[in-house]
């Protein structure tokens, strides 16, 4: 039988900590909320190596009494609350009581502070959760806690930390996040020697946007404010042309605490719901206000997921609050008056764009089997048994032997066999081969989007997206594996403004973008200047399509760094170089196309699986012609 042990109080403060501090950037979180919450009006935050080999965090906050130092770093002491009654009215980021005695169980922790009415400061040095000095020293109004050899006490947990360039992404933006919550503190933020941000704290909204998302979203967000019953939100809503292709760039606050919520996620993305295609996000930043006791703040121990009351109606409320603000912005005589023929056709573009290109149903699983793209359906032939049976014996004959040939109602040269729509396939004699050129014709485009082209006797639709998508992508690989990948230079570069966590990922990946074709050099501060982009790719949005890359490895697998993870991207890459849908195109434009695609061994497919042509037989037109029966 086990043996029930009481646990040490250094094992307990280090399962404490597993729970608070999981990375090096949890220790900043926590820093700085403890910074925020003594009123810091400036906030300075230092890193090495990803935080893992230093943190500095300073402010000037109204300081720790001396007599309080010791208390500070015992668990569970707080100054926030002093009953359980005020778990439910909670107005501060901090309250927990956990945050200094977690990071001093995991770390080296030197600590100086000084309040407003003490003629000296006080140093106190705690490693790996004991006291090693406590001391008085000269120094300024507020606190510095310097933490150093993170997890050092803790190998197993330490190995499980990313690179020291991911971690200190982790930690850009966090920062990013706390300016966006607190404009009207100065925060500054110096990584491995670098300053990397600096914000004015004048509480200025837009500046933070510019200084952090760069000019373009500056330029292109709209601001919000809305108040109902009790609730109101306050913030900035990006122009439909500010789109993304994941969330990282809807940033909540409830009551001045950053949060991720996918019930306010999708609320939000409700009220755009005219506004933007599917799978693209938006760019918003609200700050909501909503009474202490409708939020549940004690739901995680990192703080970032909360609990609501009542879900249903907060999430009513932000819908409203973004529809109506996107609504009224339409209803701005200036804004069209200005801009004219464009915002019309941007209106255009966007309520087009609400109907996915067709490759996209096949993303959400709508279409060929996933894997197997190249196979017909199998009720599209008859099994044995079937051919067998005394109905079709009669009506087609046997089949099998030259009695049943002249025995059937309908003779054996003349069966019919009904024939669904089915993409082509790899079995059928070839259209597309140079042989063949000379025997098929293009008769026209349909819808802005199909090809009607006739070979002998069958009728060929062609997906002019899919076709010019699929001859991109084989064109892209083979010169990538001939490593004789093309760049076209741009003049002027494009400069790109990018987050602390876009400029890491670049960072990591910046060998692979290399190697397909881009070049893209810093260019102070946070932007980029991009000089070159792969020759196929040029002239079909640069920009929005590296971002675009940069948003899916976010949330890739493979090993980090790894080139050969851009090259995954190619297909997407050659999605959106390719000629869309609604687009009209010339017979010669047409015949140029499929010169392309007879150089292919499988054509009949664009890289997502989709098909680029079926085809309907002179039989089945006939059928449904009733010329047949």
């Amino acid at each position: 039988m086990s043996v029930i042990h009481i646990l040490d109080r250094s094992t307990v403060d280090m399962i404490a900590a597993g729970e608070v501090i999981e990375r090096p950037v949890s220790v900043v979180k926590e820093l700085i909320e403890n910074a925020i919450d003594a009123g810091a009006k400036s906030v300075s935050v230092e890193i090495r190596q990803g935080g893992i080999e230093m943190i500095r965090v300073t402010d000037d906050g109204c300081g720790i009494a001396q007599d309080d130092i010791r208390n500070a770093f015992h668990p569970h002491a707080t100054s926030k609350i002093s009953s359980v009654e005020d778990l439910f009215m909670i107005s501060t980021l901090g309250f927990r009581g956990e945050a200094l005695a977690s990071i001093a169980a995991v770390s080296r922790v030197h600590m100086v502070t000084r309040t407003a009415d003490a003629l000296s400061g006080v140093q106190v040095v705690i490693y790996g959760g004991k006291e090693e000095s406590l001391d008085e020293v000269g120094a300024p109004e507020g606190t510095t806690v310097v933490v150093r050899d993170l997890f050092y006490n803790t190998p197993a947990r330490k190995k499980f930390l990313k690179s020291a360039r991911t971690e200190a992404g982790y930690i850009g933006e966090l920062i990013e996040r706390m300016a966006l919550a607190c404009p009207d503190v100065q925060f500054h933020y110096i990584r491995d020697k670098k300053d990397r941000l600096t914000t004015s704290g004048n509480g200025d909204y837009r500046e933070l946007i510019y200084r952090i998302y760069g000019k373009e979203a500056a330029d292109a967000v709209q601001p919000l404010f809305f108040e109902e019953d009790g609730y109101s939100v306050a913030g900035y809503l990006g122009e439909p042309v500010l789109n993304r292709a994941n969330r990282n760039q809807e940033v909540f606050f409830v009551n001045g605490r950053y949060i991720r919520d996918k019930i306010l996620s999708r609320a939000l993305e409700e009220g755009y719901e005219e506004y933007l295609m599917q799978h693209r996000f938006p760019f918003a930043i609200l700050m909501l206000t909503i009474p202490p006791d409708a939020v549940d703040v004690n739901a995680h121990p990192s703080k970032l997921e909360v609990r609501f009351h009542e879900q249903q109606r907060l999430s009513d409320f932000v819908r409203r609050a973004v529809h109506r603000t996107m609504h009224a912005r339409e209803m701005i005589p200036e804004a069209l008056s200005e801009t004219g023929k464009e915002v019309k056709e941007e209106r255009e573009q966007i309520l087009r764009a609400k109907t996915p290109e067709p490759f996209e149903r096949a993303r959400r699983g709508i279409g060929t089997s996933a894997g197997m793209p190249d196979m017909p359906d199998t009720e599209d032939f008859l099994t044995p048994k079937e051919f067998s049976s005394p109905v079709l014996k009669k009506i087609l004959g046997d089949g099998m032997t030259e009695k049943a040939k002249v025995s059937g109602i309908i003779k054996q040269d003349r069966q019919v066999f009904v024939e669904k729509d089915v993409q082509m396939n790899l079995f059928d004699v070839r259209m597309l081969t140079e042989a063949n050129k000379p025997e098929y014709r293009i008769l026209g485009q349909v819808f802005g989007t199909y090809w009607i082209l006739v070979f002998r006797d069958k009728m060929y639709l062609v997906d002019q997206h899919a076709a010019h998508e699929k001859v991109n992508y084989e064109r892209m690989m083979k010169r990538y594996h001939d490593r004789e990948m093309m760049s076209q230079l741009l003049n002027p570069p494009l400069v790109l403004q990018m987050t602390e966590q876009e400029e890491t990922l670049f960072k990591q990946y910046e060998e692979g973008f290399r190697t397909i074709g881009y070049q893209v050099e810093p260019f102070g501060a946070h932007a980029y200047a991009m000089r070159a982009v792969p020759i196929e790719l040029f002239g079909a949005d640069e920009k929005e399509l590296f971002l675009s890359i940069l948003d899916e490895l976010r949330s890739e697998r493979g090993e980090v760094g790894d080139p050969s993870v851009i090259t995954h991207r190619i297909a997407t890459m050659a999605c959106k170089a390719s000629v869309k849908g609604n687009t009209e195109m010339t017979g010669q434009e047409m015949e140029a196309l499929i010169d392309e695609l007879l150089t292919l061994d499988n054509p009949y497919h664009c890289p997502h699986g989709r098909p680029t042509i079926i085809s309907m037989s002179k039989v089945e037109i006939d059928r449904k012609f009733k010329r047949i029966v």
